[in-house]
């Protein structure tokens, strides 16, 4: 499941994902002008990309059992008073 997740991935990461607007827009224009208009695009998405993977991974960080501590070090032997 875990390489099928991340093999669809990989294909999407390097599309070029646009609405019908963004499209018509970018085929108006020259073909260097189309490319800035895609890498905006794909700016943009980032940010809330790598705001979701942060929630994600503080998901599954609190998920996790916490390491045990190590012992507490025995007691200072206890002082008579004679």
């Amino acid at each position: 499941m875990k390489r099928a997740a991340l093999a669809l991935f990989l294909l999407t990461a390097t599309s070029w994902a646009q609405c019908v607007m963004c499209f018509r827009t970018a085929a108006a224009q020259n073909a260097a002008r189309a490319q800035l208009m895609n890498l905006g695009i794909v700016l943009l998405g980032l940010p809330p990309f790598c705001i979701l993977g942060g929630f994600i991974f503080l998901a599954w960080r609190r998920n996790q059992p916490l390491a045990a501590l190590p012992d507490d070090p025995p007691p200072p032997p206890a002082e008579s008073c004679h």
